[in-house]
């Protein structure tokens, strides 16, 4: 599950078992398209950002 504000390039998922959002950056969709629909299911990997845990390697 997830938000994406394209006109901002940037939005949330929420990783399965948690209700936490967890920001990511278009720049980090893999794969060419750097949208995603809401709801649209996606793999990432969770990093370390400053202060808060990013989204990175987001792939549909």
């Amino acid at each position: 599950m997830h938000s994406f504000n394209r006109l901002g390039g940037y939005g949330f998922v929420v990783p399965v078992g948690s209700e936490d959002q967890v920001y990511f950056s278009a720049e980090d969709i893999e794969g060419g398209d750097t949208t995603l629909s809401e709801g649209q299911q996606v793999t990432f990997v969770l990093v370390l950002g400053e202060g808060r845990f990013e989204a990175k390697e987001l792939r549909i």
